[in-house]
């Protein structure tokens, strides 16, 4: 073999020439942050949350913690001359995957789980009469099943407006007038808000005769200003006012919110870790030119 060849082949993957890939480095850059988001997520959606509100987001801190640290080691790599790029990256995608494990999880935390969680944690009630029982009787409901007979009465339904039109109709039982109407279906956006035209939920269903507990906190004060002012314009009474949410099935319901959440947390994770990967090869790619 000519000398002048033996010299090209041992200087053309040189400094300067063309990096080499390190293999390693790319694999730690796509597994990594994909597997802190899939933990993050999982700890922001679910259970630990729930339980441990403080330590989830202790956690949260903790892996921004990490970013910094990594972030400092970059930089006193590079000022010793290293090579930092994959560093680089490794703290842009893992400050990514903490602040979108962080976003999300809450997200499916707050419309998904812990509605499940708080209903979970309430008592049921069967047989519950509407002209009989009270709202401070049944104030630990999650699910409540009423006996038979028991209807909306769409005729004193009531809408109130703040963006959102609230809407409220009391759960009665036929021919009954109770001295306090504490059990009421609820909605939103499903009435005019001007006239009793309530449809909400399942109003139209001869089967339903069960309600699923309202846990929404930032929606309640806004139900019990609707139920005011039905209290005025019809000349009732709603002493301890309950907001359900009227259905057949309570339970299947309850049941769509966790799998809502844990459909929501797999296509989180499946998407994080593609985009991650597009990242990872486009770094590749740029990488490979420098």
């Amino acid at each position: 073999m000519l000398p002048g060849g033996d010299l090209k082949s041992a200087t053309m993957f040189t400094p300067g020439k063309r990096k080499r890939m390190n293999l390693v480095a790319i694999l730690l850059n796509v597994f990594v942050p994909w597997v802190v988001f899939c933990v993050l997520f999982a700890l922001v959606s679910f259970s630990f949350h729930y339980q441990h509100p403080t330590w989830t987001w202790v956690f949260v801190v903790l892996g921004y913690v990490g970013v910094l640290a990594l972030a400092i080691f970059t930089w006193r790599t590079k000022q010793r001359n290293g090579d930092p790029m994959w560093f680089g990256f490794a703290v842009l995608a893992l400050f990514v995957a903490v602040t979108l494990a962080a976003l999300l999880g809450d997200m499916n935390f707050w419309y998904n789980m812990q509605p499940f969680y708080d209903i979970e944690n309430l008592n049921t009630y069967p047989n519950v009469d509407p002209s009989v029982d009270r709202g401070q009787q049944r104030m630990d409901a999650g699910r409540a099943y009423f006996t038979q007979g028991t209807k909306v009465d769409v005729t004193k339904s009531m809408g109130f407006k703040n963006l959102d039109i609230y809407c409220v109709a009391p759960i009665v039982k036929t021919g009954e007038k109770p001295d306090t109407y504490d059990f009421w279906a609820v909605g939103t956006n499903c009435c005019s808000g001007n006239s009793p035209d309530f449809r909400c939920g399942q109003y139209a269903n001869p089967r339903a005769r069960s309600g699923l507990r309202l846990m929404r906190d930032d929606q309640r004060p806004f139900f019990r200003l609707a139920v005011q002012q039905a209290e005025a314009a019809f000349r009732i009474t709603a002493a301890h006012p309950l907001f359900f949410y009227w259905m057949q099935d309570p339970v299947a319901e309850m049941n769509s919110y966790r799998d809502e959440g844990f459909k929501y947390y797999l296509l989180g994770i499946f998407t994080f870790f593609s985009l991650n990967l597009f990242g990872v090869l486009c770094a590749v790619i740029g990488f490979s030119k420098f």
